[in-house]
């Protein structure tokens, strides 16, 4: 009876480790995965702004798009930032912006959501030399929007594998 109890503990504890390697393998496969997402998108960003923007004229509607598209792709990285940086961590931003399920995910959309219309409405004091725009909050709620889902479905995806 007593060697039963034992071995049937030992089945649970290395049935324990295998669900958290798996949890760790997707844990990093969804961490390299944002990585990426997060470097290709911030490339892209400073290529608008600091190689196209500067030194090409666009008609309409282009360039409306390319004025809109920082804003976008960076609310849209958001969350694959979260994932990159604060995932596997347990200091105290890490326990704050932790993605651990959908409703850790909405949580961190809607606070960054508020964050994105309080930048963009400290645009309209003069100190800071920026320029307030309503479709940098549109399109920047739209991309932030978009993640959620993007995101979501990854995460899914991911530990369900």
């Amino acid at each position: 009876m007593n060697s039963q109890n034992t071995r049937h503990r030992g089945w649970l504890r290395s049935r324990n480790r295998l669900t958290l390697g798996l949890y760790t393998r997707d844990l990093m496969e969804l961490k390299q995965i944002s990585k990426r997402i997060v470097i290709a998108g911030t490339l892209l960003i400073w290529t608008i702004k600091l190689f196209i923007r500067p030194y090409y004229q666009f008609d309409q509607p282009l360039h409306f798009f390319l004025g809109i598209a920082p804003n976008f792709l960076g609310s849209f990285l958001l969350p694959f930032g979260a994932c990159w940086f604060f995932s596997g961590r347990n200091h105290l931003l890490a326990r704050l912006f932790r993605l651990e399920g959908t409703g850790d995910l909405r949580q961190f959309c809607l606070l960054g959501f508020g964050l994105l219309v309080v930048n963009e409405y400290l645009q309209l004091i003069p100190v800071f030399g920026r320029t307030f725009d309503y479709f940098d909050i549109v399109f920047s709620s739209i991309g932030l929007l978009l993640s959620y889902f993007v995101y979501g479905r990854l995460q899914e995806k991911v530990q369900l594998v």
